[in-house]
């Protein structure tokens, strides 16, 4: 188990960089504050425009994770539960806007999904696509929110593990599959080269003109700097147990030179890099996982017999 707990850890000094974050959020601030207003020529290159925005990101991140400026910090966890809710009301009114399309997206996202010509060539590239992406939304299985749940300060580990199983459906299942809605809804996915956050920044545009774009900046922006304060925490806990928490100044100052790489990348070379460290990081997880199954079965039926006892 130490070699599992080691190599996760390895893995994890990468898996946990800001990378995906950091990177949507630039592009979306960049397309949408900078180019389409017209502050900035389209047909130039980007570079230095992206490395200047990572910069932003960087310092302000690095006030929170070096400075310890933990108000900061407070405020995004009072807000984003906010942005949430707006971002889901947001969906909900394109949504209900247009309820008599979205059975018949709904027909198509699974006629597509198990069509032969489907993305990686059928049934089975489906599937592997669709594993890698749901892997990438709620890192269930991946080993990073068992740190945040492991400490949590409970007396039912069972039922932080129940609270913990709600992340992926809240996520994947209501807040990702109404993005799908948005983006089928305003055909936007059939007539553009966008990518990632500006094809939903584009969806937004269409179904809900002059206000949607710019909600959804807001949403992303506390989105995206909450997470990479997290990931922060997650990276740090991986390089603390591998080298000590003398040292862990150190991975910090590389994870904020992670935000400047990641503003300047393009969102493919982000998306590998990130897939091949959760198909790493998951072996660990899911070994462990396997191995630790009979006692998690013991600890939940003492803990459900104990619930319906006291009933």
């Amino acid at each position: 188990m130490a070699f599992l707990a080691v190599f996760f850890c390895v893995v994890g000094l990468i898996g946990n960089f800001p990378l995906f974050n950091s990177n949507q959020l630039v592009q979306i601030i960049r397309e949408w504050l900078f180019v389409k207003p017209g502050h900035f020529p389209a047909d130039q290159s980007t570079f230095w425009l992206d490395l200047s925005l990572g910069i932003v990101v960087m310092v302000i991140v690095a006030s929170v994770i070096l400075g310890g400026i933990k108000r900061i910090a407070t405020v995004a966890s009072k807000v984003v539960p906010m942005m949430i809710l707006i971002y889901m009301s947001c969906a909900a009114y394109v949504i209900v806007s247009n309820i008599e399309q979205v059975p018949g997206y709904f027909s198509l996202i699974f006629t597509e999904a198990f069509s032969l010509n489907s993305v990686g060539g059928g049934i089975l590239g489906t599937m592997l696509i669709g594993i890698r992406r749901a892997a990438f939304s709620n890192e269930a299985g991946i080993g990073t929110e068992v740190m945040a749940h492991g400490s949590a300060k409970t007396n039912e580990p069972v039922k932080e593990g129940l609270v913990a199983m709600l992340g992926p459906a809240i996520d994947t299942l209501l807040v990702c599959t109404a993005t799908a809605m948005i983006i089928l809804i305003s055909g936007v996915w059939q007539g553009t080269d966008a990518e990632g956050v500006n094809l939903s920044a584009q969806a937004f545009e269409i179904t809900m003109p002059g206000i949607g774009p710019y909600l959804l900046i807001l949403c992303v922006v506390f989105f995206s700097i909450s997470t990479i304060f997290t990931q922060a925490f997650y990276g740090g806990q991986c390089f603390a147990f591998l080298f000590g928490r003398k040292r862990i100044r150190f991975y910090q100052y590389f994870y904020l030179l992670a935000i400047l790489f990641a503003a300047t990348a393009s969102l493919q070379e982000i998306v590998n890099i990130i897939d091949a460290a959760y198909a790493l990081m998951a072996i660990p997880t899911m070994t462990s996982a396997l191995l630790l199954a009979p006692k998690v079965r013991a600890a939940a039926k003492d803990y459900f017999s104990r619930l319906d006892a006291n009933r």
